[in-house]
């Protein structure tokens, strides 16, 4: 018995025209190869991944609903140093001059802004992180 047998091509190409996201699309792009018969080694070389991960992808299409196939599964990783609302308090205060904050500045930098999360939430970043996630 070969992996898919059980999912129509038509459904996979229904939910290929509903994709949001390229990495959504390449999944299925990979299991409609493979319904209409192009071998894994093939599909690896075609698409550029391991064909592990070929063969990881098409378990899961087997496995579980396609729309759950497409997301990855949630991975561990470092908590966030921030909450919700703190968050949310950063951005506020970069609606408006620092000033707003009681900060003498002309406007936000990274430095600046580094500096009063640290002094307002106790939480330390690294000024390239600040710009990268706060500026950009």
């Amino acid at each position: 018995m070969r992996k898919l047998d059980e999912i129509a091509a038509d459904r996979l190409r229904a939910a290929l025209d509903d994709a949001e996201d390229a990495k959504a699309a390449k999944r299925l792009m990979v299991a409609i190869a493979y319904k209409d018969g192009v071998d894994v080694e093939t599909i690896s070389r075609r698409y550029g991944i391991p064909q592990s991960t070929v063969y990881y992808w098409l378990d899961r299409f087997e496995s579980m609903p396609i729309d759950d196939a497409l997301r990855d599964e949630q991975r561990p990783g470092r908590p966030p140093k921030f909450s919700a609302a703190q968050r949310a308090e950063v951005e506020s205060w970069l609606e408006a001059p620092p000033a707003a904050v009681d900060i003498d500045a002309d406007g936000w930098t990274a430095t600046l802004l580094r500096d009063h999360i640290y002094d307002t939430f106790d939480v330390e970043y690294s000024v390239a992180h600040v710009s990268r996630t706060f500026l950009e």
